[in-house]
């Protein structure tokens, strides 16, 4: 039986001549990788105790849906439905309309990336966000580079490299992809002198390391984490002191990189790159994907002394911006000339100062959408994460769809959802499905709708 099921599969060649595949405008290296995965996984049926083949016109739509799946990039777009607004996951930051589409024309054209129109010779890459960066922070100069475990490796590198850095043991941070901060130390040539305790470092800590090999004194916002109870740091204002009594700059990596301020929103402990460079602070990196909501870039900002040091190392090269990042960095910098135009134009400011009536406002409109599609919610109150490393310990109160998954388990229901071509990412939480809707884009309500009664029927 199974050696008469082996001699009736069908050749590769037979199934690529059928009509199905031929008029199919997937590319043929495609369609003939898919036919002879698809022969191997039959034989692998038969050889478990198939007892009939599947009709060659079913065994075509297996092939045309497995070529499909080939030809789905593997980065694509998702519905984010988590609530996490900074989902590092998913790519952080959502950049503005008018980021977008100026990074969209600076891929299609020519650009005057490097080239200096009024006076018709080579320009600086820099040039493009460094004006606006100092306007909106008060640096005295400013540049971009890739992101901000770069900008911290080149300030470093720069400023310090071959010296040493004084840094409190409360704020040796882990970044993301478990790269921390005395490894970059370590990789920019420089050595880590530890000052105080993990809870508490003093000023006499700092000022009795000092010493001929010292070259800056390092400060890290600890964004993605808190120390609470018995815990004491410097102030700035003094770091920055002690730092520039001895002729030393004082750096500081603030992570999360807040050029407004949070607090109206609920959001709290978030320093500004302003508040940081007022205080004395030399020079200060910050991420743009992150609180600033735009592309992923490090930007670097502060004295123009230690600024042109920076731009002038090797390592600038490496680590510059692409065009498109640069034209939507502008792009974003600009919408925070004015702060109102900066929080209704860009997602991440958007999302996280939606308050929890138009949440739930929100919520409602998706829960109507659903019922119109015959599938049975609830709305439930959440504590929406900011992610990306910010603000940790603190939530924001939001609303979440909870869809009633019928036949299905929630697992099942996540699982079909999340495998769709263009995935929708949920929250489970005490066994509900939960569709957060600070960070789903209201024209994606129809799609989800459409899909949850797909997956439920």
């Amino acid at each position: 039986m199974e050696e008469n099921l082996f001699r009736s599969i069908p050749r590769v060649d037979e199934l690529l001549g059928r009509d199905e595949l031929k008029v199919s405008a997937l590319p043929p290296v495609l369609l003939r990788e898919s036919v002879r995965e698809e022969l191997d996984a039959l034989r692998d049926e038969v050889r478990g105790g198939l007892s009939a083949l599947p009709e060659t016109g079913i065994l075509c739509a297996r092939i045309l849906a497995r070529a499909e799946e080939k030809q789905l990039p593997t980065l694509r777009s998702v519905i984010n439905a988590t609530g996490v607004t900074l989902h590092t996951n998913l790519g952080r930051a959502c950049l503005s309309e008018r980021a977008a589409n100026a990074a969209a024309e600076a891929a299609r054209d020519y650009s005057t990336l490097e080239y200096d129109v009024e006076n018709g010779c080579r320009g600086s890459r820099y040039q493009h966000v460094e004006a606006l960066l100092c306007r909106l922070t008060g640096a005295e100069a400013a540049m971009a580079v890739n992101n901000n475990a770069a900008a911290v490796l080149l300030i470093l590198s720069a400023l310090a490299g071959g010296g040493e850095v004084i840094a409190s043991r409360g704020e040796l941070v882990e970044i993301g992809g478990s790269f921390r901060i005395p490894e970059i130390v370590t990789q920019c040539g420089c050595t880590l002198c530890e000052v105080g305790a993990t809870n508490k470092t003093h000023r006499r800590d700092y000022e009795a390391a000092i010493g001929e090999q010292t070259r800056a004194l390092l400060k890290v916002h600890t964004s993605n984490y808190r120390i609470v109870g018995f815990t004491e740091s410097v102030p700035r204002e003094e770091l920055a002191e002690i730092a520039h009594g001895h002729g030393l700059p004082l750096i500081e990596d603030l992570g999360s990189g807040a050029i407004v301020d949070l607090e109206p929103f609920g959001i709290r402990g978030e320093p500004t790159v302003q508040r940081s460079l007022h205080a004395g602070v030399d020079v200060a990196s910050f991420s743009g994907d992150k609180l600033l909501g735009g592309p992923q870039a490090g930007l670097i900002v502060g004295r123009r002394e230690y600024i042109e040091r920076i731009k002038k190392h090797p390592l600038a090269r490496a680590l510059r911006l692409d065009k498109m990042t640069l034209a939507a960095l502008h792009a974003t910098l600009s919408a925070y000339l004015d702060a109102e135009i900066a929080v209704r134009e860009i997602p991440t400011l958007a999302m996280l100062s939606a308050s929890e009536d138009k949440l739930h406002a929100k919520a409602l409109r998706l829960q109507k959408l659903l019922a119109d599609t015959g599938v049975s919610s609830q709305l439930v109150r959440t504590g929406d994460a900011v992610g990306g490393g910010s603000a940790p310990a603190q939530e924001l109160t939001g609303w979440a769809v909870a869809l009633e998954p019928g036949r299905l388990s929630v697992d099942e229901l996540e699982e079909k959802l999340r495998l769709r071509a263009k995935p929708i990412v949920a929250r489970i939480h005490r066994r509900q499905y939960l569709l957060c809707v600070r960070t789903i884009r209201e024209e994606d309500f129809a799609e989800i709708a459409a899909a949850a009664a797909e997956a439920i029927r």
